[in-house]
């Protein structure tokens, strides 16, 4: 029989070696596996984070391992290169920081068994991601197991598979069942059991044969259907490696049966019926841990996201811990899964795509939650050629030939030319699109999903990232780029309004589900993260945002009063904002009633007069919700972004009524002939300089999406793109601009 050692306690971790250690080093840290070097740096900003290889060693006695014919290491994580040493002898190489492999050391075993493992993150051509909008943790931040067997057993070689494929057929009422299994160095007199169970554990099928035979068919009647979040049905399989009455090797499998299509049309289709997919994107790392999760983490992740009520995820940018992946087959989740193809499409690492993918596809095949695989993410951001355009062939042709049940996918950037050749390649599309956070407005968003609808109405259509930032600032009058709670709250409203009542779009994933990790940022007044989460780094704060989904989204009876943590208010009239999946939600003031109120829409805003300390209250059914607002003379500044760093804050430009200043969009300006005379030379410098260098395409769509950025904030980002501008320029340009009336 097989088995499994974790051995995550005491390794050995220094950055300072240079070669492999002849001995169990006693002058390195002791730290406990997940581990990352990167769970500080990696968080804090300025893109400082240490890449560069570091080692870890653990000594094994030979009674640490049980009796067997072979060993086998197992890393489920080791960020993004690594070489693994026994006893001074290299027996492995791996490149791909997000995925399972294994080696064989039973060669190597002595009484001292010492293994020493380079784990390096350094910028390297032919390993992705190499440029992302996250932290690229280095570690060995999953669970590093031993793996006993017999000789004979089933496959741990081949991209770090399970050694056993299901794949279910739905034929009427009933299932059949294909198991496919994967030996090594099986015998002729060995024979093969294969069993399956339902969910309470009771054998329902078995089939005895050879074991030359590797596979079996076997027939479930009246099957009971994976369905999503409403049934999240699965079966088990497993299969024995049998000598006489000798169990040899075992594995075994949960798996579900189900059917799915996705129609240009009607969306994503579970077992037949519309299912629409709305729900969240997640990276998996966490404050203060970076990557280095527990399962407790993993399971409050899913829990949050279930809260919410969303029915997919994609798990981005990478391939996520086989836990996770467990725990959504378990809720009725629908995933994407995809590899770190992202960004910058390097030719010098090709072979690093294909091998990545067959292992997404190989360790995750059983899973019935993944409905498609992720082939790349933004990769024309440089712009497209005829190497990208192969590899992305060579990709969705590996994918089909490696799993014929599921489809294929691309998260493309927004300012892909919709005709670009690359987007006919995969089975769906979706794109990444920010109106109304980097450029253009909130208003854009559905109508430029029609736009590629009416175009290509074969081709299923999605929304694979969208979103913007928020943290712990507040206004009564929230504008694009001011990262407040109530200006995202305000963007979420407008993208679920036009995205959920597009019934043709097959799946939309907000960026992101929890904030994360991203070093070379710094902005919103945090420097080192993303903060377009729906739920904060530490998990701790759902946002505003993340209730407004949940009102869409959820079945279960809430009712929640938005800005809560914006107490101070010098208006004398404010609204509240309330959000339910309730029809009718009561708000009530210092215990008078403001007003009873019915939306479809789920968002309620009532207007209450400020004055003193005023204790709100709303009401729907059997649910409540509670929040204070007090009136003030003076704004509170500590509500109010002051961004590091920043040449002008857009708090600190004179503004003068009826006349543009640095905080009004570019396209209004554009609009009067002075203000394109003005503009002219800063856009055609953009256009033709450096910008295409740093990872922006300037073609016209992104020259249109960019009259949707104020002033100030184009200017900041032309200044990444090489362009820069001074703090007594950008006063120039900002009293040239008061001289410019509104029309």
């Amino acid at each position: 029989m097989r088995k499994i050692i974790n051995i995550n306690r005491k390794w050995a971790f220094t950055k300072q070696a240079d070669c492999v250690p002849e001995a169990m080093p006693k002058k390195w840290d002791f730290v406990n596996l997940p581990h990352t070097w990167n769970g500080i740096d990696g968080q804090d900003g300025e893109n400082d984070y240490y890449r560069g290889e570091c080692w870890y060693a653990k000594e094994l006695d030979k009674e640490d391992f049980p009796d067997a014919e072979r060993y086998y290491i197992e890393f489920k994580g080791a960020n993004s290169s690594a070489d693994c040493y026994v006893n001074g002898k290299k027996i492995a190489h791996h490149d791909g920081g997000y995925s399972t492999w294994r080696a064989d050391i039973t060669d190597c075993i002595s009484d001292k068994t010492l293994i020493a493992v380079s784990v390096d993150n350094s910028p390297n051509e032919t390993v992705y991601p190499q440029m992302a909008d996250f932290t690229f943790y280095g570690g060995l931040y999953r669970d590093v197991n031993i793996i006993a067997v017999s000789d004979s057993h089933f496959d741990l070689d081949y991209y770090g598979g399970p050694g056993i494929a299901v794949t279910p057929r739905i034929i009427g009422n009933d299932a059949k069942v294909n198991i496919e299994s994967f030996l090594t160095n099986a015998k002729s007199n060995q024979e093969l059991l294969f069993r399956v169970f339902d969910m309470n554990g009771e054998e329902i099928a078995s089939v005895k044969q050879s074991a030359d035979k590797c596979s079996a068919e076997i027939e479930i009647k009246n099957v009971h259907l994976w369905n999503g979040r409403k049934d999240p049905y699965l079966y088990r399989a497993e299969a024995l490696l049998l000598d006489g009455e000798n169990i040899l090797d075992n594995v075994s499998s949960d798996f579900g049966c189900r059917t799915f299509e996705i129609d240009p049309e009607k969306g994503f289709i579970l077992n037949g019926k519309e299912y629409p997919l709305r729900g969240v994107s997640r990276h998996q790392d966490r404050w203060g841990i970076g990557n280095a999760l527990l399962a407790e983490h993993h399971e409050e992740d899913i829990e949050l996201i279930c809260e919410l009520g969303a029915t997919t995820i994609r798990l981005a940018h990478y391939q996520h811990d086989q836990y996770f992946y467990d725990l959504c087959d378990q809720k009725g989740l629908v995933i994407w899964a995809e590899i770190p193809y992202i960004s910058k499409h390097m030719p010098t690492a090709r072979e690093n795509t294909i091998s990545q993918m067959k292992e997404l596809v190989t360790q995750n095949y059983n899973h019935p939650s993944i409905v498609v695989w992720g082939l790349s993410n933004e990769i024309t951001m440089n712009g497209s050629d005829d190497d990208l355009l192969e590899n992305h062939r060579i990709l969705n042709d590996l994918v089909h030939e490696m799993d014929k049940t599921r489809l294929t996918t691309i998260a493309v950037v927004s300012m892909c030319d919709i005709n670009n050749e690359y987007i006919q390649i995969p089975d769906v599309v979706s794109y990444n699109h920010y109106f109304g956070w980097y450029g253009g407005d909130t208003s854009m968003n559905g109508p430029w999903l029609d736009t590629f609808h009416k175009q290509f109405p074969n081709i299923p259509i999605g929304m694979s990232e969208y979103g913007c930032e928020a943290l712990n600032w507040h206004t009564s009058n929230p504008v694009q780029g001011d990262y407040t709670e109530e200006y995202q709250a305000y963007y979420h409203e407008e993208l679920i309004k036009q995205l959920f009542t597009r019934k043709y779009i097959w799946a939309t994933h907000v960026w992101n589900m929890f904030d994360f990790g991203a070093d070379a940022r710094n902005e919103g007044g945090e420097n080192g993260q993303n903060h377009k989460g729906l739920v904060t780094f530490d998990r701790k704060y759902k946002k505003d945002s993340f209730y407004a989904y949940k009102a869409w989204l959820s079945d279960e009876p809430f009712v929640h009063i938005c800005s809560k943590r914006y107490v101070d208010r010098v208006e004398d009239e404010t609204i509240v904002k309330v959000y339910s999946n309730q029809n009718e939600v009561e708000l009530f003031a210092n215990g008078e009633s403001v007003g009873k109120q019915s939306r479809e829409d789920h968002f309620f805003t009532f207007k209450v007069k400020n004055s003193g300390t005023t204790h709100l209250k709303a009401v729907s059914g059997d649910c409540t919700d509670e929040s204070v607002i007090r009136k003030v003379d003076k704004f509170n500044e500590s509500y109010r972004l002051k961004e590091k760093g920043a040449i002008l804050n857009w708090f600190d430009i004179t503004e003068v009524e009826g006349f543009f200043s640095l905080n009004d969009k570019m396209g209004d300006i554009l609009k009067t002939p002075q203000g394109a005379e003005l503009f002219k030379g800063m856009l055609s410098s953009l256009a033709s300089g450096g910008a295409e260098a740093s990872g922006f395409e300037v073609n016209e769509s992104m020259m249109k999406m960019m009259e949707g950025f104020t002033v100030l904030r184009l200017t900041s980002l032309m200044s990444t793109a090489g362009v820069k501008f001074t703090k007594e320029q950008l006063l120039q340009i900002n009293s040239q601009l008061n001289k410019i009336p509104k029309p």
